[in-house]
């Protein structure tokens, strides 16, 4: 695949949330090599799920190479993505970043919390279209990258051969089937389903209290168009745009009419 609008090939840099050793970003790079041979790999040393977009300001970060175009940071995604694209490719930036495979889904309010999405938000922060991929899990089943393997390339190639606003980014969400019998492509609205619902107190071996957050939330009145529903109850994959605008200009509006 050609970098848009110059003869040369596609320049992708791949990141993550789980970390430099994770089967999902080896998954990811296999997704990379189906469009180019140009990738380079950025990714944290150690695992930093639920870091969401959090920037090391307080420390030195440490970026060590491992193999040629493959290195890491001892910092969270967004770290990695930063320091890539601002240092490390500094000379020639890449054309799109690729962040993932995550080792779970990143669904409706999931990407708030994400380390997965904030690498690809720091991309697109930076001026560089990004994708976030994340992985359903089957239960007790250890994860199969082969449908993200197999669809990855497809829904890159679709989403790059269309223009995006500045500050946009997809969230794409594999469904937890095997690649032939995912139920297409589905271009849809995230669901509001808050995650730590569930809270469960137990005691350690010492007598202490601790909680654990329960994990997501059911499917009950989650509206069939969005993320939720086509990677859990249809088994398709999801592509969600996000904008980097948080800005409600409808209650920006009436507050200007209160205190303009």
């Amino acid at each position: 695949m050609r970098a848009p609008g110059e003869d040369r090939p596609l320049r992708i840099l791949i990141s993550n949330d789980d970390g430099i050793h994770a089967p999902g970003l080896a998954a990811l790079e296999r997704i990379a090599r189906q469009l180019t041979d140009d990738v380079w790999v950025v990714a944290p040393e150690a695992e930093q799920s639920a870091a969401s977009h959090s920037l090391t300001i307080h420390r030195p970060l440490r970026m060590k190479r491992v193999a040629d175009r493959r290195y890491t940071v001892d910092g969270t995604p967004t770290d990695c993505v930063l320091l890539a694209v601002n240092q490390l490719m500094a000379d020639q930036r890449p054309d799109v970043v690729l962040s993932g495979v995550n080792h779970g889904q990143n669904l409706g309010e999931d990407v708030t919390y994400s380390g997965t999405v904030a690498a690809a938000m720091e991309a697109t922060l930076l001026g560089v279209r990004a994708f976030a991929f994340s992985l359903r899990l089957r239960d007790g089943r250890d994860p199969d990258w082969a449908t993200a393997e197999r669809w990855g390339p497809e829904v890159v190639r679709k989403g790059l051969a269309v223009e995006w606003p500045r500050h946009v980014l997809l969230n794409v969400n594999f469904p937890a089937v095997d690649p032939d019998k995912v139920a297409g492509i589905h271009v849809v609205r995230h669901a509001n389903r808050k995650a730590g619902d569930d809270l469960f107190e137990r005691m350690d071996p010492r007598g202490r209290p601790y909680i654990w957050i329960g994990a997501a939330r059911g499917l009950n009145e989650v509206p069939e168009d969005t993320d939720v529903h086509v990677v859990e109850a249809l088994g398709g994959i999801s592509v969600t745009p996000i904008h980097l605008d948080l800005t409600h200009y409808e209650t920006l509006k009436r507050l200007e009419g209160v205190f303009g």
